[in-house]
């Protein structure tokens, strides 16, 4: 998704930061003018990689005279092409090649260090979906609901079940939510239920949205948004993610929406 709001966001961050007024040549003001050109060019309605050639071009120029500062704001003008690529113009080889770049050639600022951490945690989360295909176990947890009750696959033992990871502030699960009450409603007395997992950080915020739209199954929060324990533990990049799992326990379903759900759910509480 392109992201307007993006570089406004950092030019404004830039702008706290102390740099001389008058040094054009500073590569803190350098930046700061980039962005300013760069927002000018998306919000002149510019998205394609000819749109924004002088602003690349730009880059490059600062990129080449800063050559050998092995600093982080070199750092993070380099990290700002990549994202300008990624988000606005939409080339991910492209922006995937300037990372590259710039964890190879500032490994030793703080911004390649988290780049490289996110990337081994990508890489270890996708390991761990490769996992959960249809027909495999899915792992239990033993861990509190929101309510403080204890929560586990196992006390489910011979129900059908969605594990959904979810949150209130997500577009896309807010949207799917009626149908997903829709299900639950049809089938719970058949055999089926809900574990919400939610990526939310605001607890009450939680318990008012439940409350507000007749969401009795159980929730694990725990406040840690991305961080969430079983959101880690479970590899989960995106949401909403939701897990159909059979009365065994084994997953036969992965990320259904609408009338999937409904007929898959429908169907495997009538086996």
């Amino acid at each position: 998704m392109k992201n307007i709001l993006l570089f406004a966001v950092i030019a404004m961050i830039l702008s706290c930061r102390p740099a001389a007024a008058q040094d054009t040549s500073n590569p803190t003001n350098e930046l700061k003018a980039l962005l300013t050109k760069v927002n000018t060019d998306i919000r002149s309605g510019k998205s394609t990689e000819a749109d924004f050639s002088d602003d690349l071009k730009q880059f490059d120029a600062v990129l080449a005279e800063h050559k050998g500062e092995k600093t982080q704001i070199m750092a993070e003008i380099l990290y700002m092409k990549a994202r300008l690529y990624s988000e606005v113009i939409g080339d991910t080889d492209k922006a995937d090649a300037v990372i590259k770049q710039l964890t190879n050639d500032f490994s030793n600022t703080p911004l390649a260090a988290a780049i490289m951490k996110q990337e081994a945690q990508e890489a270890h989360a996708k390991e761990i979906q490769a996992t959960l295909v249809s027909g495999t176990p899915f792992p239990d947890f033993s861990e509190k609901d929101v309510m403080g009750q204890p929560l586990s696959l196992a006390q489910y033992k011979g129900k059908v079940v969605l594990v959904d990871f979810w949150a209130t502030w997500c577009g896309p699960c807010r949207a799917e939510l009626p149908n997903v009450i829709e299900t639950y409603q049809k089938n719970h007395d058949k055999g089926f239920d809900i574990i919400g997992i939610s990526l939310d950080q605001n607890q009450q915020a939680l318990l008012q949205f439940i409350k507000d739209n007749n969401m009795p199954w159980q929730q694990y929060f725990d406040g840690q948004g991305w961080s969430n324990k079983l959101a880690v533990k479970y590899g989960i990049e995106a949401i909403p993610m939701t897990f159909l799992l059979d009365k065994d326990g084994k997953i036969i379903g992965k990320n259904l929406r609408g009338p999937e759900l409904a007929d898959a759910v429908a169907a495997a509480v009538s086996k």
